[in-house]
C-alpha cells in the first residue's frame, strides 16, 4: 500500500483539524481567509504532485488510481477558486467564518473520498458526509429566512435521494452478494435481463443524480442556488458537480450490465433534464436561479456521455467536468462581484457591465459561449466529444435532441449577454466595486476556456489515460 497516493485526503483532513481549532479562537476573518487560501493551495499542489501515485487500502474498499487522482486535481482546483472569492464573506457573520471553512474542507474531503471509494459502504458514507456538510453551509447565510428555507428543501430532497440509493444498494446486494464495485461488475455480467438488478442499478444512481441535479432529483437546485451564500452556490455548481460526475463514471461499468432497458431509462432522464432545465431557465430573472436551471440541463448532457459506455465517452465526461468547473465558476465570479453586498443579483444588475468592468464582462461572455457550446470555447469541445462518443455508440437520435436543446439554451444565455453589453444601467444602481485580483482571475479564466478549447489534446490524452484506469 502506497500512502503517498492518499496525500490529497490527508491535506483536506489537516485543513479540517486546523479550522476546528480556529473555530475555538476569537473571530478573525482575515486570518481565516489566509489559512483557507494557503491550505487549499497546498491541497492543489499535493494533488498535482501525486497524480501518478497509486494505492489501495486493504479489503479493496478504497482505491487511489489515476482516475481518482485526476478528479482530485479538479476538486482541489475548484476549491482554490471558491476560496479565492471568499475574502469578503459579506453574507456570513464574521464569527461563523471558521465554521464556514471547516464545513467547506469537510465537504471537499468527503468528495475526494467519494471518487476513490470502491466499497458500497464507503461510497454511501462519503456521499452522506458531503451532503450534510453542504446542508449546513446553506444555512449559514446571514439572511436566515432564505438560508433556512433553501437548506430545508435541499435536505428533504437529499434524504429521499439517499434513501433511494440505499435501497438500490440493498437490491444489488440481494442479487449479487457483492459489496465492492469490482465484485458487483463481475457478478452482474449475465444478469442484464434480471429486472431486480436493473432496478437496483437505477435506484443506486438516484443519489448521484441528486448531486448532479438530474431530473427528477433537480427540484432543489433553483431554490438552493438562490438561497445559499454566493460562494456556497459556486461550490455546489462546480466542485459538487465534478464529484458527482466522478462517482457516476465509477458506476458506469455497472450500469452497462443493466442492458438496453437501463440505457433507455437513462436516455429518457437525459432528455427530460435537458428539456426541463432549458425551458425553466428561459423565464428566470434571478441570475442564480438561471444558472441552477442551466445546471439541470447540463446534467442531461453528462448523462449522454455516461450511457455511451466507451472509453472515449468516459474521457469526454471528464473533459466536460473541467469545462463545467471553469465556466460555472466564471459565472459565479460575476455574481459575487456584482452582488458583493450579498443580495441576489438579477439580470438588470448586469446592465452596463462591459463599461463598469470590461474584463469581467469578457470572461462572462466566454463562459456563456462555452455553456451554449459556441466555438472555440472549452464548452464547444466538451459537447463535441460527448456527442461524438454517443453517435459512435448508435445514439444519433439522442444527440439530435440534445442539439435542439443547445439551440434553446442560446436564447437565455444571449439574454444575459444582452443585459451585460446592451442594457443601460438603471438610475441609482450602486457603482461596481471590483476587488483587487478579480480582473486578473477573470482574464485567466477567459484565456483558459479559449486555450483549452483550441488545444484540447493534452487534456484529452490525460482523460483517456484516466478512463483506462477504470478497467
Amino acid at each position: 500500500m502506497n500512502w503517498i497516493g492518499f496525500a490529497p485526503e490527508m491535506v483536506n483532513l489537516l485543513a479540517v483539524v486546523v479550522f476546528l481549532g480556529l473555530a475555538l479562537a476569537p473571530a478573525n476573518p482575515r486570518r481565516d481567509f489566509v489559512a483557507a487560501m494557503a491550505l487549499s493551495l497546498l491541497g492543489l499542489a499535493v494533488s498535482l504532485a501525486v497524480v501518478r501515485a497509486t494505492g489501495e487500502l486493504p479489503h479493496q474498499g478504497y482505491r487511489a488510481d489515476l482516475f481518482a487522482q485526476v478528479y482530485k486535481i479538479l476538486l482541489a482546483g475548484g476549491l482554490v477558486l471558491v476560496v479565492a472569492v471568499c475574502r469578503d464573506l459579506a453574507d456570513v457573520e464574521a464569527r461563523r467564518h471558521p465554521e464556514f471553512f471547516l464545513l467547506l474542507f469537510t465537504c471537499n474531503l468527503a468528495m475526494t473520498m467519494l471518487v476513490s471509494a470502491v466499497h458500497l459502504l464507503a461510497v454511501y458514507l462519503a456521499l452522506e458526509l458531503s451532503s450534510y456538510a453542504l446542508y449546513v453551509l446553506v444555512v449559514l447565510r446571514r439572511d436566515r429566512e432564505l438560508g433556512v428555507e433553501a437548506a430545508l428543501k435541499y435536505f428533504l430532497v437529499g434524504v429521499v435521494a439517499s434513501a433511494v440509493t440505499l435501497f438500490g444498494f440493498a437490491l444489488l446486494y440481494a442479487v449479487t452478494r457483492a459489496t465492492t464495485l469490482d465484485a458487483l461488475a463481475r457478478a452482474l455480467v449475465g444478469l442484464g435481463a434480471n429486472p431486480l438488478a436493473a432496478v437496483g442499478l437505477l435506484l443506486t444512481l438516484g443519489g448521484f443524480f441528486f448531486k448532479l441535479a438530474v431530473f427528477p432529483f433537480h427540484f432543489w437546485a433553483p431554490d438552493v442556488y438562490q438561497g445559499a451564500v454566493h460562494q456556497v452556490g459556486a461550490y455546489i455548481a462546480t466542485v459538487s458537480k465534478v464529484a458527482a460526475m466522478g462517482v457516476l463514471l465509477r458506476l458506469t461499468a455497472l450500469t452497462h450490465a443493466g442492458g438496453p432497458p437501463l440505457v433507455t431509462l437513462l436516455a429518457v432522464l437525459a432528455m427530460a433534464s435537458m428539456t426541463v432545465g432549458n425551458l425553466a431557465a428561459i423565464g428566470q430573472q434571478d441570475l442564480k436561479r438561471l444558472l441552477a436551471c442551466s445546471s439541470v440541463a447540463h446534467g442531461g448532457y453528462v448523462l449522454i456521455g455516461l450511457l455511451s459506455f466507451s472509453p472515449a465517452a468516459h474521457a469526454a465526461v471528464m473533459f466536460y467536468a473541467l469545462g463545467v468547473l471553469l465556466m460555472k465558476f466564471t459565472c459565479f465570479l460575476v455574481v459575487v462581484t456584482v452582488a458583493g453586498d450579498g443580495r441576489n443579483p438579477r439580470l438588470e444588475d448586469l446592465a452596463g457591465l462591459h463599461a463598469r468592468s470590461p474584463v469581467l464582462a469578457l470572461a462572462l461572455m466566454m463562459a456563456l459561449f462555452g455553456l451554449a457550446g459556441i466555438p472555440p470555447t472549452i464548452g464547444f469541445t466538451g459537447k463535441l466529444l460527448v456527442f461524438k462518443a454517443a453517435v459512435d455508440q448508435g445514439h444519433l437520435a439522442l444527440v439530435i435532441f440534445a442539439m435542439l436543446n443547445v439551440v434553446v439554451s442560446l436564447y437565455y444565455y444571449l439574454l444575459v449577454l444582452k443585459a451585460a453589453y446592451l442594457a443601460e444601467p438603471a438610475a441609482g444602481l450602486p457603482p461596481l466595486r471590483v476587488p483587487r485580483g478579480v480582473p486578473v482571475l477573470a482574464a485567466a479564466l477567459a484565456c483558459a476556456m479559449v486555450a483549452i478549447g483550441f488545444f484540447p489534446a493534452p487534456v484529452i490524452r490525460l482523460a483517456l489515460a484516466a478512463a483506462a484506469a477504470l478497467g
